[in-house]
């Protein structure tokens, strides 16, 4: 199994969750973990992501679950958003989402899963993170039609859209100051949710199905 993100706040409990579950994981980010299950790769770029499926392949014989849980916010006026701010924000939130998924289909095994976590703002956007919003909303989007292309192959494909949930994400924007948001969802329960959704046969998670 893989978990993109894997060191982040929900990636690293569901990576948590499966292992405890006797999965095997291997968690892949950007940044350094002093593990052997571990992969530093920035999966913005194409090529990278098709490297990390094949050490997967290559190390333990198959890929049967990825969960994307890589993901930066910004706040803000669209007018008071840079370029560059727009460009990392899609770059992160939907074309690696999309490199990654490109990479891993033809290799998984039929009955494999892959969860993207686009979040409650793709459901509806808000002033001040319309751009963040619209990245995750192309995530969504990206998801409903390659989901329909993946269950050809056998592949099930889940978009999981919590509510705002206590990771630390809002303080850590690239760009902008974060509102003040009601107190999130507990990140365990999230990452619990979104498991059960993988061994449970489940094809959506929308921010109802969630709950603390």
């Amino acid at each position: 199994m893989l978990i993109a993100g894997g060191t982040g706040g929900i990636g690293h409990l569901v990576a948590e969750e499966l292992r405890r579950q006797s999965a095997t994981v291997v968690t892949v980010s950007r940044s350094s973990v002093d593990s052997p299950s571990h992969v530093v790769a920035d999966l913005r770029l194409p090529d990278n992501a098709q490297h990390v499926v094949n050490h997967i392949i290559n190390q333990h014989g198959h890929l049967d679950v990825v969960v994307n849980a890589v993901g930066i916010v910004a706040f803000g006026d669209v007018s008071a958003t840079s370029p560059d701010t727009v460009e990392e924000l899609f770059l992160t939130n939907t074309f690696a989402h999309i490199f990654l998924c490109t990479a891993a289909l033809p290799k998984m095994s039929k009955g494999g899963v892959i969860v993207g976590i686009s979040g409650v703002i793709a459901e509806q956007n808000l002033p001040g993170m319309a751009t963040y919003g619209a990245s995750k909303a192309a995530m969504k989007s990206f998801n409903e039609g390659f989901g329909r292309e993946a269950r050809r192959l056998g592949v099930r494909v889940i978009d999981a859209r919590p509510p705002h949930t206590e990771t630390g994400l809002a303080t850590r924007a690239v760009a902008g100051t974060a509102p003040r948001f009601p107190q999130g969802l507990e990140p365990a329960n999230v990452a619990k949710r979104i498991v059960n959704a993988i061994v449970n046969g489940e094809i959506d998670l929308p921010s109802g199905s969630f709950s603390n």
